[in-house]
């Protein structure tokens, strides 16, 4: 068997447990999917064949059936799924409809303009950025949206230890009457780190957004993006993956049962706290600073990007099964 159809064929597993596989449950419009058909034709047609690589290097020379080594397919396979992965994110940030894309730009905006000042103990204990988080959703009262901290907490169950963590949920209320709950997470990539990481682990890393704004069920697909791109990686490395980066536990953050809160009791703290409170605030206002400069970098060529794809997507089919 060709390695190079070995390994599209674990693409296409890949893509099934992402949700997509042309079977429902994918989340896409008829239109998104013709879209995503152009980027998977592209991306098979760069990654899934050959490419130059000489497959001689991979499989027994000396087999009738041509068997690929297990060992290098294995890894061709992690390779493969790393590249799919960014991909994937790709294609997930840029299905931004226009109330979130706002809501970002404000989110991003209220956060850089934060100072030490605005910060206040809201807990006792380790604060991870609660002072920071209750500051924010202030400012986006002020500026009129609905918005609350959240705290979720949940049972350890078999495998996923139990855990609690805290974001921001902002409420959407539409003309038609419907409202929609969406997500802020001000330190996402955090969520994500693992040790030993490859190199375009730390790439895909970097690229996804400081600060998540969106949907519960968007989210759910980052997550899912993610934890296939992370097992991937420490699976080059011999490791498994930790407890605390499956896609149970993970998931566990933003869809255990949540309380929230508006209003904290302000506590008295000590310099230490308060300086470590400003830090956290001075790398996460360091890091939308650079983002926002490679998206203004990228812009141009991100438009292209699209326009590309919506012409492709009307020469393909919905997305075929590889």
């Amino acid at each position: 068997m060709d390695c190079g159809v070995c390994a599209a064929a674990a693409t296409g597993d890949f893509w099934v447990r992402m949700g997509g596989g042309g079977g429902g449950g994918g989340g896409f419009s008829h239109e998104s999917e013709h879209d995503l058909a152009a980027m998977v034709s592209d991306f098979l047609e760069n990654n899934g064949s050959s490419g130059g690589t000489d497959h001689s290097r991979y499989c027994s020379s000396d087999s009738d059936s041509g068997l690929c080594d297990l060992a290098h397919l294995a890894h061709n396979i992690s390779i493969l799924t790393l590249n799919w992965s960014s991909l994937m994110l790709q294609y997930y940030k840029l299905s931004v409809d226009q109330y979130e894309s706002d809501l970002l730009a404000v989110v991003n905006s209220l956060m850089l303009s934060m100072s030490g000042t605005d910060l206040h103990l809201v807990k006792s204990g380790p604060c991870n950025a609660s002072c920071i988080r209750f500051s924010l959703v202030k400012l986006l009262r002020l500026s009129g949206y609905d918005a609350v901290v959240c705290s979720s907490k949940w049972q350890g169950n078999g495998k996923v230890p139990g855990g609690d963590h805290e974001y921001i949920d902002v409420v959407n209320y539409k003309a038609s009457g419907g409202s929609e709950r969406l997500i802020i997470d001000i330190d996402f990539r955090s969520h994500f780190e693992i040790a030993r990481a490859v190199e375009s682990y730390e790439r895909l890393l970097s690229s996804l957004p400081v600060v998540y704004v969106g949907s519960t069920k968007k989210l759910k697909k980052f997550l899912q993006v993610m934890v296939e791109a992370a097992r991937s990686s420490l699976k080059q490395n011999s490791m498994p993956l930790p407890p605390w980066r499956s896609l149970a536990y993970l998931q566990a953050k933003w869809h255990s049962s949540y309380e929230r809160q508006l209003n904290p009791d302000k506590l008295k703290r000590t310099t230490s706290e308060h300086k470590q409170c400003i830090g956290h605030l001075k790398r996460l206002q360091s890091l939308v600073q650079s983002e926002a400069e490679v998206d203004r970098l990228l812009k141009p060529i991100n438009s292209e990007n699209n326009r590309r794809l919506k012409f492709e997507g009307r020469k393909h089919s919905p997305i075929r099964t590889v």
